[in-house]
């Protein structure tokens, strides 16, 4: 019974994360993009989204990651086993590489708070999308745990990928016109 609170409260967690992750990084395009607009836009646009982007980091996304992990961890010492499958492994590999992302998102907001705008508004849609594998590869290896092979699990992300640039790429020439 116990477990499945927790992990009813993780699985909340990890969306409301995604989704602060989500957010944050179209906020980003947003404000690179208000940089290049004329004044007094500029100004105003640039100060709205400061303070969009702080609310929703410090409101939502750093908690959401704090309490996805935290349980995780209890779910994870609720059933230690799970630490030997070849699924948990990988996804745990997945969750590593999210918290780099996440980290990545930190010092882009801290750039973006002392008006430094390292990345073009097109770098920040393309670096979106590397939350969105990371879901993808997550969900399905957890619905699917070890009935998916390998090379195939590989071949579908890689194919997913390429999918998301070529979207991308779409987006962008739409978006020129």
């Amino acid at each position: 019974m116990e477990y499945n609170y927790i992990k009813s409260l993780h699985l909340i967690f990890v969306i409301t994360w995604f989704a602060g992750l989500f957010y944050i990084v179209r906020l980003f395009v947003y404000q690179i993009e208000a940089t290049k607009k004329e004044s007094p836009a500029r100004e105003i646009l640039g100060e709205q989204y400061k303070i969009m982007t702080k609310r929703l980091w410090y409101i939502i996304t750093w908690p959401s990651m704090i309490l996805a992990i935290g349980f995780a961890i209890w779910l994870i010492a609720l059933r230690t086993f799970w630490l030997t499958d070849a699924w948990m492994q990988v996804k745990l590999g997945f969750v590593v590489a999210l918290i780099a992302y996440h980290i990545k998102c930190h010092l882009i907001f801290k750039a973006h708070e002392n008006g430094m705008y390292k990345y073009s508004s097109n770098w920040m849609r393309l670096f979106n999308e590397g939350a969105t594998l990371i879901l993808f590869s997550v969900v399905f290896l957890v619905i699917l745990k070890n009935a998916v092979d390998w090379i195939y699990g590989t071949i579908g992300i890689v194919l997913f990928a390429v999918l998301l640039m070529l979207g991308f790429k779409m987006y962008k020439r739409i978006r020129e016109e």
